[in-house]
């Protein structure tokens, strides 16, 4: 049996939307289309993003934090 790729698991470069707003150098909150359903992640951003904006997600802090991008119109 093979191990699981980890690339699967990871939500980079994942599409997600702010839940609670990321303050710059402040945490936030995502929810993020992972693994066939979504799921919540802490978010951190260089700046300021509001609910309800789409984000994708940049890099991985740990199992459960993210870093984002405010999604490109």
């Amino acid at each position: 049996m093979r191990a699981a790729d980890e690339s699967a698991l990871s939500p980079v470069g994942a599409i997600g939307r702010v839940i609670v707003p990321i303050p710059e150098g402040g945490p936030g909150e995502v929810l993020v289309a992972v693994r066939g359903g979504s799921e919540a992640y802490t978010a951190w951003s260089t700046t300021s993003i509001d609910r309800d904006e789409r984000v994708v997600v940049v890099d991985s802090v740990s199992a459960r934090s993210v870093m984002v991008e405010r999604l490109p119109a």
